[in-house]
């Protein structure tokens, strides 16, 4: 249906201790980023298995700080489904490095997370670079945060 709002099923794990924002935090910056409906898991993990997944599922043995796998649209729903990892010393490292607040950037990563998995890919070249970088950047003014790639 044209102008339907798209709709969110977002599981959220914490498999980290760690200072990390809440559930409702990491829902509302998915769904900001939301063009479609999708059906995902975001899921916080320590360096241990963020090292892991990135050496298992993209050859690199170093933790990064979002991951995102795409799974492809649910049968019955329809909904685009994956899974999205956040490493949780990663993300605190480059915030502090950055001059961020940890919720900015945590909600930085989930919303560029959230566009991968509706397809938005920056690794395809410069134009898809710059297109996916002005709907992050609009998206975050929009929840009252600086521009990631602009702070200033």
């Amino acid at each position: 249906m044209p102008g339907a709002i798209p709709k969110l099923e977002l599981a959220i794990q914490f498999a980290v201790k760690a200072e990390l924002p809440g559930r409702a935090e990491f829902r509302r910056w998915a769904r900001s980023a939301l063009r479609t409906d999708v059906s995902a898991a975001l899921r916080v993990v320590d360096a241990e298995e963020g090292i892991a997944l990135n050496r298992d599922y993209r050859g690199k043995d170093s933790a990064t700080n979002v991951l995102t796998f795409e799974y492809g649209p649910d049968p019955d729903s329809g909904a685009l489904t994956g899974d999205i990892v956040l490493c949780a010393p990663v993300v605190e490292r480059e915030a502090a490095g950055q001059g961020k607040t940890l919720a900015a950037h945590y909600a930085h990563l989930t919303i560029h997370g959230m566009l991968h998995l509706q397809g938005y890919d920056h690794e395809t070249g410069e134009a898809d670079a710059i297109a996916m970088e002005a709907v992050e950047s609009f998206i975050m003014q929009a929840l009252g945060f600086p521009n990631p790639y602009n702070p200033l």
